[in-house]
């Protein structure tokens, strides 16, 4: 006798009973890209609808973010003026501290958090302070310019913060400075696995953060390493991150597994501009049912064990959910 698995699957109504991963729009962080100026709002030729957006045009798109029931963002500064150390990054008037006071102020019921890295604000698009000898990113230095850019961003009243810098020991760094200053609230999403991929290509466009030598490999990881990469994140664990992040999500979902089943904390994934700009150029190309695929994409990522979702896809995925709520 063999077993019969299409019984449950006959009824559409049983099928739904059955369901075992679902997608929601609090499953969702939309990525946020601010620029200095007034009504400026510049759409990424390699990645259909994402725009570059001074503030004001921020606060129009939180509004059009809440009637689609997407609360939660994560926010990208790109300064006018970047220099060696990312000096606009440090300043209480820098482009993120304002956004975050802006948007805080007009949305008060968003959740805001911000990326805490360097590369958009130096000239050398790299995550840090450099070393002149080795060319790369100096560790240690770095680590002490993003314990002040962590204080600036959450005096600025940001929700949450999530470094991506891959820097080691950067978890204990921000959390001893953030309770310091009296944040001790304040949680950190932390990139913990990170891998120096071919994938963020397109974001390099919005963010304007391309480096101008070498690529990133002495600090973000191998994508060939899969034991390194669950390190990566159980040690973030151990200094005190709140929650987790694999970057990118595409091709590392055996990652998010491995981490999903080591950790109690929730772990988020980063949807990344090259996996969305695939399935863009797809659609374009009639390729694809692209809403179909988009959605069975998103469904993976959290059938992989992600808690939260950084997508561009967010707004267009939201739409469909409450459509189908009707």
């Amino acid at each position: 006798m063999f077993k019969r698995f299409r019984r449950v699957r006959i009824n559409e109504k049983l099928r739904d009973l059955l369901t075992q991963t679902k997608l929601s729009t609090d499953d969702f962080i939309y990525p946020l890209f601010i620029k200095d100026g007034t009504k400026y709002k510049r759409e990424i030729e390699s990645m259909p609808g994402v725009f570059q957006m001074s503030i004001d045009e921020i606060l129009k798109e939180c509004e059009t973010l809440k009637k689609l029931g997407l609360y939660s963002i994560i926010l990208f500064g790109i300064p006018d003026a970047k220099d060696s150390v990312g000096s606009d990054a440090l300043c209480e008037h820098g482009i993120i501290a304002k956004a975050i006071k802006a948007i805080k102020q007009a949305h008060p019921d968003m959740f805001v958090t911000t990326d805490l890295c360097f590369c958009e604000y130096t000239d050398h698009g790299h995550c840090g302070i450099l070393d002149p000898v080795n060319e790369t990113v100096n560790n240690d230095a770095t680590l002490k310019i993003l314990a002040d850019q962590a204080v600036i961003h959450a005096k600025s009243g940001v929700d949450m913060i999530a470094p991506s810098g891959m820097m080691d020991g950067m978890i204990t760094t921000l959390r001893k400075a953030l309770d310091k200053a009296g944040f001790v609230n304040l949680p950190i999403m932390s990139y913990s696995t990170k891998f120096a991929s071919a994938y963020y290509g397109p974001f390099r466009d919005v963010a304007e953060s391309s480096p101008s030598f070498g690529d990133r490999r002495s600090y973000q990881m191998n994508p060939a390493n899969r034991d390194e990469a669950i390190n990566e994140s159980i040690e973030d664990e151990k200094e005190g991150a709140d929650i987790l992040m694999v970057k990118p999500a595409l091709a590392y979902l055996d990652i998010i597994r491995d981490i999903a089943n080591i950790t109690r904390l929730p772990l988020a994934v980063y949807n990344v501009s090259g996996e969305y700009a695939m399935l863009k150029a797809a659609h374009k190309a009639n390729l694809i049912d692209y809403d179909k695929v988009m959605m069975e994409t998103l469904l993976g990522f959290k059938r992989a064990g992600a808690d939260i979702i950084i997508t561009y896809h967010a707004k267009e995925a939201a739409k469909i959910l409450n459509e189908s709520k009707l």
